[in-house]
């Protein structure tokens, strides 16, 4: 908002785990235009949206709510788009032909499977413990591109060119699984996960010899660009907040 010019408000808002439709119609009561949505809220928040955009229907999932000129309550999803913006604007990657595991089906899972297949990637497979999960999660989304799910003892051949941690395990300092065979020196890793320190998955990807590994602090930065521009119509450049958060 600073860097846009624009005098608004934009704070954090605690709700008990059965309150969140309330918070919603108390925050309009109030006032206020949109919100960004975070777990465990997001599929609560899906139901709630009067009108869903094409990703969010997609995801299964909204991030982002906002009140339209006819005061419908519109949900978006702006995690995946978010994603594929980091790892292509500010990493530079290319994800069109390229090789890609993504760690665990939930909910941050299918979130970003719909814009990551969008860039067409020659391979994308869904590693999860519970197997049914990976394999439902690929079935959802087999019109989309080339995905197929299972357990982490039936990962293809590495290396991957991106391997992708959509999977909490890292807040508790454990790794999923994987084979080491699946990182070489050219994968790039990326946990959606971030924190003051290297979150655990960082760590693993460094020691397995990965080319580069990054926490999710810019996917944060991206999606909630990606949220300004759905609010607002003016999209803030992302970079100089990505640096001043990892400068703090």
């Amino acid at each position: 908002a600073e860097q846009t010019g624009q005098d608004i408000s934009y704070e954090a808002i605690l709700v008990p785990e059965d309150g969140f439709a309330e918070a919603v119609r108390a925050f309009r009561e109030a006032g206020g235009c949109g919100l960004n949505v975070t777990v465990p809220f997001k599929q609560e928040a899906w139901r709630l949206a009067e009108q869903r955009s094409d990703r969010a229907e997609t995801a299964g999932a909204v991030n982002t709510l906002y009140w339209d000129e006819a005061g419908r309550l519109n949900g978006d999803n702006t995690d995946g788009v978010g994603l594929v913006r980091d790892l292509k604007a500010n990493h530079g990657l290319a994800l069109a032909g390229s090789r890609i595991l993504l760690i665990g089906a939930g909910g941050a899972a299918r979130g970003v499977l719909g814009p990551l297949l969008a860039e067409r990637p020659a391979e994308l497979f869904i590693a999860n413990r519970t197997v049914a999960r990976a394999e439902a999660l690929a079935q959802d989304f087999a019109r989309e591109g080339p995905v197929e799910g299972g357990g982490f003892d039936t990962i293809p051949a590495g290396p991957f060119d991106l391997l992708i941690n959509a999977t909490a395990a890292g807040l508790g300092g454990e790794v999923p699984p994987v084979p080491p065979t699946a990182v070489g020196s050219g994968t790039f890793c990326y946990d959606m996960m971030y924190g003051d320190e290297p979150t655990a998955f960082v760590r693993w990807a460094r020691e397995a010899g990965a080319g580069q590994a990054v926490d999710g602090l810019g996917m944060l930065v991206e999606q909630a660009a990606e949220s300004f521009l759905i609010w607002r119509g003016v999209r803030p450049a992302t970079a100089p907040v990505i640096a001043a958060l990892r400068s703090s």
